[in-house]
This record gives C-alpha cells, structure tokens and sequence, in this order.
C-alpha cells in the first residue's frame, strides 16, 4: 500500500499549482503572440527563409516559442564617418551565398559614406517555459558545437536563450565613391565568406535536428 498523504502535504501541492499557473498563462500567452508575429512576418515576405524551417519547427512544439531570429547573411553596409550604428543603413542584403557579379553591382552602385562588407552569423532567440528547459537548449549548443549562447531574460513562464554563430567577416571595401579594395582580394574574399555561410547554415540544421519535440 503506497503512503496516503496528509491534508498539509495536499495543500501544500495545491498551492505550489497554484503557483505555477501565472507561469504558465504567461508562457502561453507569449508564446501565441511570437507565433502571429511569425505567421505575419511570413505572409509580409519579411522573414529571413532559411530562418522560417527553423522558426515553424520550434512554434510547433510544447515549452518553446521563437521570437526574432536570422539566419546568417553577407551585406554590404554603409557607414558614417565615425561609425555611427544609428545612422547606419543596408546598401545590399543576401540571406544566401552570393556572385562575384552581385557584389560588384552593390559595390559600383551609388551609395553615401563608406562602404562595408559584412557577414553576420546566425542569431536565434528561443524562448523556454522553465528554467529547466532553458538549460536543455544551452545544453544541446554545447553538443551541436554553437560556442556563443546563454539565457538573456529570466521571469516565471518566459526564458529567452540566445544562440549566436561565431562565422563572421567585416572589411571596409568603399570610401566615399571611392573602392579600396582590388578585385581579386574582393573576390577571394567573398569565396571564404560564401563557405563560412555554408558552415553557418550547416550548424544552425544541427541544432534544429537537436531541439526537442
């Protein structure tokens, strides 16, 4: 015969229930909320998608939701003189590997202040219901081999856990109209940075293959 518990220990897991339900409404509501913005993103065309297979996949399952995610994408940025973020602007964006032909057509194209080439990583935010489950995906980026990563938002019923790539590249190539790069280190240049892409791509289906159901 198993033990049959007190009137004090029945209490006490009823309360603990109902301490969990605000957690969990909260986990719920957020949850529905990231899976309009990425239904509407979608249906926009403003997702990244080669980031959409992963987002729907992590919206279909129980303790996690997907808030802004990318991919990875090569870009060439303009910049002010000082560098200034606020008043940066995207001259071309790929979320793809890219042509020597397209590069150089962004390059030669009008463009203000400097000029950059950038490859920014994958940068994925998924979001837990427990601090538990928040641990399993830092657990599955330390397998998978994602070396940068670690909860940014800690509150009853929403754990954030960003997961950033570490394949990155970023050169100046144009100085007011000026190009200050050749076109043969330009090209090798792009050649590395299409296979670091691929690297990056390769990783971020790893880990989506490693997220529990």
């Amino acid at each position: 015969m198993g033990k049959t518990k007190t009137l004090k220990e029945k209490l006490s897991m009823k309360e603990k229930k109902k301490n969990l339900e605000p957690a969990k409404n909260r986990f719920e509501m957020v949850k529905a909320l990231h899976k309009r913005s990425l239904e509407k993103a979608i249906e926009e065309k403003k997702a990244d998608k080669l980031a959409i297979p992963m987002c729907k996949f992590v919206s279909r399952t129980k303790n996690f939701f997907t808030s802004s995610s990318c991919a990875g994408r090569i870009i060439l940025l303009q910049l002010p003189e000082d560098e200034s973020k606020k008043d940066a602007c995207f001259h071309r964006k790929w979320h793809r590997k890219i042509k020597e032909k397209e590069l150089w057509e962004g390059i030669n194209a009008e463009s203000k202040g400097n000029l950059w080439f950038k490859l920014d990583p994958f940068i994925l935010h998924i979001g837990a219901n427990t601090i538990e489950n928040a641990r399993t995906i830092l657990k599955i980026m330390k397998e998978t081999g994602i070396k940068r990563g670690g909860i940014i938002v800690a509150k009853p019923g929403k754990f954030l856990i960003e997961l950033q790539g570490t394949q990155v590249m970023s050169f100046p190539v144009k100085k007011e109209k000026e190009a200050v790069i050749d076109k043969e280190y330009m090209n090798y240049a792009l050649g590395i940075a299409n296979k670091k892409l691929e690297r990056n791509y390769a990783l971020l289906k790893k880990l989506e293959a490693a997220v529990p159901y």
